[in-house]
């Protein structure tokens, strides 16, 4: 607020373009041209603006979060897919390392994190979703990782293919039935999980993850701050003057 009063965050602009509008562009230069929008608060206006997309519809979005709503699209999961949130910015060449990759399961990770939070005094290091690596492989993504201890931070965008699709599914619905209405992990309840619990709880089950490093081709924008930040810094990559 109050950018978000009238419209969804990803419809905020940043250099004159939405933010949706630049995930979309990072993708199409990607090789990337079908999506799936997941949306809950006024996803009407998306459905009008954007009427070629899939949508999945998560009506009940006041009482879950990241991580149930990215399971609406579960029944598009016998493919290899990419997820990314909606409110941040990202190059393609981002997608693009992702997408070569050969690993099953790979998360985008921003090596130069702690360059953007020089400036992020709404949003400080440790709300960050942070990793810890060891040869190649994400070993830990978690919130309460010291920043000194950490290698980067997560950027929100993953590439899965068909047998890490089927993983993610296979660990969801097991948690689900075991911990839904409950405390899951740091979460009060199941549905209010953030994504990166679920990896978490997937990575110290012997599930591989592996990082595909980013310097400054990512940018969160999740106060008012970031917004204004955004304006000043992104030019499809952060720059800082």
């Amino acid at each position: 607020m109050p950018t978000t009063a009238h419209s969804p965050k990803c419809y905020a602009e940043v250099q004159g373009k939405r933010m949706l509008d630049w995930g979309l562009e990072a993708f199409a230069d990607a090789g990337v041209t079908d999506i799936c929008f997941i949306g809950g608060y006024l996803i009407d206006k998306v459905r009008t603006d954007y009427p070629h997309f899939k949508f999945r519809h998560n009506q009940d979005w006041p009482n879950n979060n990241i991580l149930e709503s990215l399971m609406h699209a579960q029944d598009l999961m016998d493919e290899p897919f990419i997820c990314c949130y909606s409110d941040i910015l990202f190059s393609a060449n981002l997608v693009k390392g992702l997408l070569d990759h050969p690993g099953s399961i790979a998360l985008a990770v921003d090596t130069g994190w702690e360059r953007r939070y020089e400036f992020r005094t709404e949003h400080p290091p440790d709300d960050a979703e942070k990793v810890i690596v060891n040869n190649g492989t994400v070993t830990k993504v978690h919130r309460g990782i010291p920043p000194e201890n950490a290698y980067g931070e997560y950027t929100g965008v993953a590439r899965f293919d068909k047998t890490g699709a089927q993983k993610l599914k296979e660990y969801y619905l097991r948690a689900k039935e075991e911990y839904s209405g409950r405390p899951f992990r740091e979460a009060k309840v199941f549905e209010k999980a953030y994504k990166i619990l679920l990896f978490q709880e997937m990575i110290e089950a012997g599930v591989t993850m592996y990082h595909v490093d980013t310097d400054g081709e990512y940018m969160e924008i999740d106060t008012q701050q970031d917004f204004e930040l955004g304006r000043q810094q992104w030019r499809g990559r952060i720059v800082i003057d």
